[in-house]
């Protein structure tokens, strides 16, 4: 008879956070698989579980991801786990998975802690429907590329973020999404666990005066509602561009351009609003319209 491939969740910080079942089939399977050794060690230490264990993780899940289907095949019972939460998400383990549901081996899934859904449970952002969109690329032109391709999404979006490069995401969010409500919640279940909440300028000016250590998850509220959007596309661009440029400092395109991701519309159309408002063009408005009316196209 062949061996079960368990999918176990772990403690995402506070050890007592495991369930029962959890602990039951970490001391009943023959081998478990675990993405550090040393850290799964702590855990099973702390429960007195003695149970053999063996590394698997990102450099080497190719090579040994047959021989642990060589093992279920031959009967062994197989716990994965990562170093926090629950397997596969943001971690290891979709080669070993997807290639024993090939073979028709069974794979059973013991369910607890996940990072992403204890932040957006107290996040007070919509929780009706939310996008978990993983690591963001640590270069800033595939970040900005991917947020982009995150702008459209009506729902809450979960990422999780390194501190090292969490005041970097934030700023690229503001600019590309415009100034949403947030959520970075950090160190979560741990003894210094701290939400921060909201808008996205807000949360890059409180990270200012705090320390950007530790896991982080950082949760980005959806746009504005439709009602919204079109009571605000009846103020004045030109007002609000206005009002931007002497609050942040910042030039005439780089306003527009944040005046427009707010109001869910593309540059050319916020250019045309502005238009309206001020008929007269100056040497500036006609070089911008004629360089984004280029981009928009292209």
């Amino acid at each position: 008879m062949a061996g079960i491939l368990y999918l176990v969740a772990t403690p995402i910080g506070n050890l007592e956070d495991i369930t029962l079942r959890a602990l039951r089939i970490l001391k009943e399977v023959d081998l478990i698989a675990c993405e550090d050794t040393r850290h799964t060690r702590k855990l099973l230490s702390h429960y007195d579980i003695s149970r053999p264990t063996i590394s698997y993780h990102e450099h080497n899940e190719r090579e040994r991801t047959p021989d642990l289907i060589e093992k279920l095949q031959s009967g062994v019972s197989i716990a994965l786990v990562s170093d926090a939460g629950t397997p596969l998400v943001s971690d290891p383990g979709y080669r070993l998975v997807s290639e024993a549901i090939l073979r028709g081996l069974e794979v059973v899934p013991i369910p607890g802690p996940s990072a992403l859904v204890t932040a957006i449970a107290a996040s007070g952002l919509p929780t009706a429907e939310f996008t978990f969109a993983g690591f963001l690329p640590p270069r800033r032109a595939a970040r900005r590329a991917r947020l982009q391709e995150i702008a459209p999404l009506k729902s809450t979006v979960i990422f999780y973020e390194a501190p090292h490069r969490i005041r970097e995401t934030l700023s690229d969010a503001r600019e590309l999404l415009g100034d949403r409500q947030a959520v970075l919640a950090r160190e979560l279940t741990k003894l210094h666990e701290q939400f921060l909440r909201g808008s996205l300028s807000q949360l890059t000016k409180a990270l200012e005066e705090t320390a950007t250590r530790g896991e982080m998850v950082l949760l980005i509220g959806p746009p504005l509602e439709d009602n919204q959007s079109r009571s605000a596309s009846t103020s004045s661009v030109s007002e609000d561009m206005r009002r931007l440029m002497t609050a942040e400092g910042i030039d005439q395109k780089s306003a527009l351009k944040r005046i427009a991701r707010a109001r869910g519309i593309t540059r050319s159309e916020a250019y045309r609003l502005m238009l309206a408002d001020r008929p007269s063009k100056n040497v500036e408005s006609v070089e911008y319209e004629s360089e984004q009316e280029s981009r928009d196209t292209s």
